[in-house]
Parts: C-alpha cells; structure tokens; sequence
C-alpha cells in the first residue's frame, strides 16, 4: 500500500442511538421545549456569562445529553440564569430551565452516590 502522506480519519459521528439518554429524557419531561434545540448558537453568542467565563450553553447541553457528566456541575455553576439565551432562542427552547434542571438532577446523582 502506498503512503500518500495523509490518511482518511476515523469516524466522529455520533450515534445517540446508543447512548443512555434516561437522564436527558427527565429534562424533557420537565422542559420539553429541550428537544428543539439544534445547537444553532444563538445562546452561546449572547450569553453574560460566556463574556466572563467559558461556558458554553451548547457544549453543556451536548454533554450531557452524551452522558458525560464529569466537571458538569461546575460549568453549569457559570450560568447565571438571567435568561438572555432563552429570549434570543429562535426555537424557543427554555433554555433557563434545562440548565436549572441539569442543575437539580446532576445534585441528586451526586448525593445518592455519597
């Protein structure tokens, strides 16, 4: 086989279909708006926080939607929750509310595990 110099990278596709979303699933329960979200943005680039910090409304609700719960609490700490994302969402995502209730069910996981 003949080296071009490059190669032809793996796959970074993501398979929701495989991951456990029964965690994800509680926040549409509670906010079903969540499902609409297509990670266009619009809450990252006004966010006050992100001005500050590097949080990132996308990344978190990615994250957590993957399962991938470390160091989640404390990049959900930089929100403020004073709701500029959720009034630019052009889905109209309560935006407010999922990081709230991303909040409360990453506290219980942590304190049952105690």
């Amino acid at each position: 086989m003949k080296n071009w110099g490059f190669k032809i990278p793996d796959s970074r596709t993501l398979d929701l279909d495989k991951e456990d979303l029964k965690l994800y699933n509680k926040i549409v329960e509670k906010v079903p708006s969540a499902r609409r979200c297509i990670m266009c943005g619009m809450c990252s680039a006004t966010c006050s926080a992100a001005n500050h910090t590097n949080f990132n409304f996308r990344l978190v609700h990615h994250k957590f939607r993957m399962g991938m719960f470390e160091s989640l609490a404390s990049e959900l700490d930089k929100c403020m929750l004073c709701g500029k994302c959720r009034m630019l969402c052009p889905r109209g995502v309560n935006t407010r509310a999922v990081i709230y209730n991303m909040r409360i069910i990453l506290d219980n996981m942590y304190y049952k595990n105690i």
